[in-house]
């Protein structure tokens, strides 16, 4: 599984112009699942999101994760990380998991995901979304598992 992190003071998601999922300050992460992800890997990706220490303790190191800020977490799906860029000039997408499967992990995260923190938001699989965000720093990390 992919997950590009993003440190954010604000997040938002819109589908056919209705808010489907907002933060305030936390992780703004867009999530890409490929052929031969599992659960396993989900339950991975989701330990080193709330793990991963990407906001400034009191000396201005990133020090902090998004758990010991107490900070929002939306998960957005997007197949298009999945994309082979290697040659030509359009991508490939045949290292993404089917929809099915895709959505099923992505579901899975989730889940897994309001279990273990608080506040988690999302966008909506399959969707045309708009995402809106202030990106702190900027502070942009590509995590894989």
């Amino acid at each position: 599984m992919i997950g590009l992190l993003q440190r954010v003071s604000e997040a938002a998601v819109t589908v056919d112009e209705a808010e489907v999922g907002r933060i305030d300050r936390g992780l703004l992460v867009l999530v890409g699942v490929q052929k031969g992800d599992d659960e396993a890997r989900a339950e991975r990706l989701l330990e080193r999101l709330l793990g991963y220490r990407v906001f400034p303790d009191a000396a201005g190191r990133m020090n902090l994760s998004v758990t010991d800020i107490g900070g929002g977490l939306l998960l957005v799906p997007q197949f298009t990380l999945a994309a082979d860029t290697k040659k030509g000039t359009r991508a490939s997408f045949t290292s993404a998991a089917p929809p099915a499967e895709g959505e099923r992990l992505f579901d899975h995260l989730v889940a897994r995901a309001r279990a273990r923190h608080e506040p988690v938001a999302t966008g909506r699989f399959g969707a045309d979304m708009q995402v809106r965000l202030t990106n702190d720093g900027p502070v942009t990390f590509w995590l894989t598992t």
